[in-house]
Formats: C-alpha cells, sequence, structure tokens
C-alpha cells in the first residue's frame, strides 16, 4: 500500500475540518445515575432490596486538570447532556485525526534548501496553499 500524496493529505485535511466545523456543540465530562437511601428507618429505601431513590442524574467534569465539578440534571436535560458529551467524543477524534494528517504532510513536504525562502521552491508558505505576498521577508510566523 502506497503513503498518500501530498495533495491528497491536504484534501483529507480539509475534508477533517470541514466535519469538525460542523460538530455543533459539545462539552466534556459524563453523566452517572445515581440512587440514595434517605436514612428515615420507616422509608420503603430502607429495605434491603431497595435500590433507594432517585434516578438522579449528575453531570461531571474536571476542570483545570485538578478539580471535579457536578451539576444534578433535570429529567428534561439527561439526553440532552448525553448527546452533546457524544458530540465532545466526536471532536477528540477529530482532532486527533487531523494531528495525525497534519504531521504526515509535514513529512511529505520536501525541506527547503538551505538560504532559501519559503515558497521558492514551489511549495506552499500558508495552509490552502497561500503565499503571503505582503511581508517582504516572506510568511509571518503567527
Amino acid at each position: 500500500m502506497s503513503r498518500p500524496s501530498l495533495p491528497e493529505l491536504e484534501a483529507e485535511r480539509e475534508r477533517l475540518h470541514a466535519q469538525l466545523a460542523a460538530v455543533g456543540d459539545f462539552r466534556r465530562g459524563s453523566v452517572t445515575e445515581n440512587y440514595r437511601k434517605c436514612g428515615k428507618p420507616n422509608c420503603a429505601c430502607a429495605q434491603p432490596d431497595h435500590p433507594g431513590h432517585g434516578p438522579r442524574f449528575l453531570w461531571t467534569r474536571t476542570v483545570r486538570g485538578r478539580r471535579t465539578r457536578g451539576r444534578q440534571l433535570a429529567a428534561g436535560e439527561v439526553e440532552k447532556v448525553r448527546r452533546e458529551l457524544a458530540r465532545y467524543a466526536e471532536f477528540t477524534s477529530l482532532a486527533e485525526r487531523i494531528a495525525e494528517v497534519s504531521e504526515a504532510i509535514c513529512e511529505a513536504r520536501p525541506a527547503l534548501p538551505p538560504g532559501a525562502a519559503a515558497g521558492d521552491d514551489g511549495s506552499p508558505s500558508l495552509p490552502g496553499g497561500e503565499k503571503d505576498d505582503m511581508h517582504p521577508a516572506g510568511p509571518v510566523a503567527g
């Protein structure tokens, strides 16, 4: 099996960017379904086989890599939040694939000879094949 050409890789990256733009609203975290016993001895939940009061749904996520934040969800929110969590998984999968394709593009793009300005060898200077004609020294790093 041969490796994809540079134009094929660039087309794949554009396709992935279009998919990424179409992901829509998303959020990180998870939804858990919880039951709890109230502690009242005469309540039905005190029976050994009773699961407890519930279900209660909790959306939790990690904030800044340290703290866990949670919020109880109303019954009408649960499916919406689950769809948004699924879109986050789609977002991360696409972002990973974009990184892989971008690395392959970097490997496939020829290196410039010493002293050559970007674009002198016919390779694109900017994403999408654009060249920076406005700046006298060539493309400006961003």
